[in-house]
């Protein structure tokens, strides 16, 4: 194909040769090769050269198009020569804070090399089925992989924290002292997906607190926003809370100790050897949950 698309375009034998550095009867003799080929004539005596049959135009539009895709390829490979960048896959939980979830990915930027991360935002559960299948590196999770799961894997706690309250300030204003201002007040709460969920329902009526709930959110983010504007108290990891303090303009009323919102690391590794994975238990570790257990023991 290439010799015949040298001569459609030179229109002689003899031009071809020449543009190819090959004897003109080798180039004659795999042109008629490639006739046979396909079962029809591609070319045509006209005068001292040679014209296209009407087969010959159609092979020589394909030719075209096949040649220059060709070279855009090898123009394409060679401007990304060199070792390909490697990939971190996460699955993030919807529970999981997105502040959380950067403190922690921004442990990658220290790697000697560049990482491209992927990630992934889902139920835990499917997270764990795409773990399983090898689709994703790791998970962020606010509980531990699920024994009734048959999913192989190895949980890796990365810390916890405290549980804040937080409201708009005019709301803040009004409620008097901490706890006592969460009574009969709009709440707003993690979605029943959330491990946490549960813990604080059981605070709240240990300390015989009935506020208003009038939102419940898997997305913390979103329920972070409707709390800008006013619509009740709602409640976040106390390492947290100075940032969303400034980035919601709320402010925080007080905090509860004995609630603990733990996250977790889900790996198929018992010993972490991923170098990008192991990057963001070390963060945990020493930045963002200072006192967090070793993250080698698994659960």
């Amino acid at each position: 194909m290439r010799y015949f698309w040298a001569v459609a375009h030179s229109g002689s034998i003899a031009g071809a040769a020449k543009q190819l550095h090959l004897t003109p009867q080798t180039i004659s003799a795999q042109i008629n090769l490639f006739e046979e080929e396909v079962g029809t004539p591609l070319l045509r005596p006209a005068g001292r050269g040679l014209a296209l049959t009407e087969a010959g135009r159609v092979a020589l539009s394909y030719a075209d198009e096949m040649f220059a895709l060709g070279d855009e390829m090898l123009s394409s490979l060679r401007t990304h020569a060199g070792p390909a960048m490697p990939t971190l896959r996460v699955g993030i939980s919807e529970v999981v804070p997105k502040s959380l979830t950067l403190r922690l990915l921004a442990s990658l930027k220290r790697l000697p090399e560049r990482v491209r991360l992927v990630c992934r935002e889902a139920p835990i559960d499917w997270l764990l089925g795409e773990l399983a299948l090898h689709r994703l590196d790791m998970v962020l999770a606010d509980r531990p992989m699920p024994t009734a799961l048959s999913v192989r894997g190895h949980s890796h706690k990365l810390g916890d924290s405290a549980i804040a309250f937080l409201a708009a300030p005019a709301l803040a204003d009004q409620g008097g002292a901490f706890p006592g201002c969460l009574n009969g007040a709009p709440l707003l709460l993690p979605g029943p997906n959330a491990a946490v969920r549960g813990e604080i329902e059981r605070w709240l009526g240990q300390a015989r607190l009935s506020p208003q709930v009038v939102g419940e959110f898997d997305d913390s983010a979103l329920m972070k926003a409707f709390a800008q504007t006013g619509e009740g108290y709602f409640p976040a990891p106390a390492i947290l809370a100075g940032e969303i303090a400034a980035r919601y303009g709320v402010r925080e009323v007080g905090r509860i100790e004995e609630v603990r919102q733990s996250f977790w690391l889900i790996s198929t590794e018992r010993r972490i050897r991923h170098s990008a994975v192991r990057a963001v238990v070390d963060a945990a570790r020493g930045v963002v949950f200072p006192a967090a257990l070793d993250p080698d023991r698994s659960a």
